[in-house]
């Protein structure tokens, strides 16, 4: 249910798209416009919906339309682009676009990946090492295609490896099904979905490489700078929607699995596989340390590892990508 790490040819593109006179900011600035927010599917940005339908954007007054995108990273260009107010997205995708001067800013953390993502194998695959020679499949630039490559580091071998197919998630989860890959990179729920039906299991996930992929909400600069109240009211929506799950779970989870086209009991299976966080966890993310705890310090040392892969330019300022006043006054409250 994730997510990209956005070329460097894309990006280039979408940076001369947002100067281009087509396109323009959804948000016009004045309270009466809905502040947009894309999402895709993942366990985690599913939360947005029992935001909505439980009337918790209502309840703080804030105009909110949330867009749909199948693809993910057709909502990362909808937000590069100016299509869109917020998106969201990880943390490795807002790098990218940064490095090119797409002002954007991380407001809140929606949760970590914790085992969402992963190499799934066939029987009698049971080492990343013994994934030399196989085929492997993954979207090109993709976080999910950012975790194949540490696996692979940390194992001493690289992608020359293995005989790489660029996939997106929704074709590789069904080649890995159909035995037309040894091994696909997915995330939920095509993760449960592969690993049910196509026979298969989790050879490597996230859970490995805590703290490498947080999901965020991620504006456009210009619209934190016009319209914060609204922002905050939509972060403290948010939180009102993570109390309401809290006592009604059932409800909250077949909510959420009808506009995942899913079961609830394999949506269930889908929200183990992350940590969703508090405003209290929020605050922490934001905080600086040395350690992938720390959103800055993560952003710094994933964009380094992307730089070296020629996929992003460098950022001068990660301090610029965060702004933690919207979480810190939640948890005051």
């Amino acid at each position: 249910m994730k997510r990209s790490v956005v070329l460097l040819m894309l990006v280039a593109m979408l940076t001369v798209l947002a100067g281009c006179g087509d396109s323009k900011e959804t948000s016009s600035g004045s309270s009466d416009d809905p502040i947009t927010i894309a999402l895709s599917a993942w366990p985690g940005w599913f939360f947005w919906y029992l935001v909505d339908e439980k009337g918790f954007f209502e309840k703080h007054g804030v105009n909110v339309e949330l867009k749909w995108f199948p693809v993910y990273s057709d909502s990362l260009q909808a937000l590069s682009t100016g299509k869109v107010d917020a998106n969201s997205q990880t943390l490795s995708d807002t790098l990218a676009p940064a490095s090119k001067g797409i002002g954007l800013k991380a407001v809140l953390v929606n949760d970590n990946s914790f085992g969402g993502d992963a190499i799934v194998s066939k029987t009698g695959i049971d080492s990343i090492k013994d994934l030399k020679g196989k085929t492997v499949a993954t979207e090109l630039g993709t976080v999910d295609h950012l975790l194949l490559l540490t696996a692979l580091a940390q194992n001493g071998m690289d992608e020359k490896d293995v005989k790489y197919v660029n996939m997106t998630v929704n074709d590789a989860g069904p080649a890995f099904i159909s035995g037309k890959t040894d091994a696909s990179v997915l995330w939920e729920p095509f993760q449960t979905t592969a690993v049910k039906e196509g026979k298969g299991k989790v050879l490597f996930s996230s859970k490995d490489t805590p703290g490498l992929i947080p999901d965020l909400l991620v504006f456009r600069d210009s619209v934190v700078e016009k319209r914060p109240d609204d922002i905050q009211h939509i972060v403290d929506a948010w939180f009102d929607a993570l109390n309401y799950f809290k006592d009604h779970e059932d409800e909250a989870i077949e909510l959420m699995a009808k506009h995942a086209e899913t079961t609830p009991e394999d949506f269930k299976l889908g929200l183990a596989s992350i940590k969703l966080f508090t405003p209290q966890d929020n605050v922490n993310a934001f905080g600086k340390r040395d350690d992938y705890t720390s959103l800055a310090y993560t952003a710094k040392t994933t964009n380094e590892f992307l730089k070296k892969l020629d996929m992003v330019d460098e950022i001068k300022d990660y301090d610029a990508l965060f702004d933690a006043r919207f979480v810190e006054k939640a948890a005051k409250e």
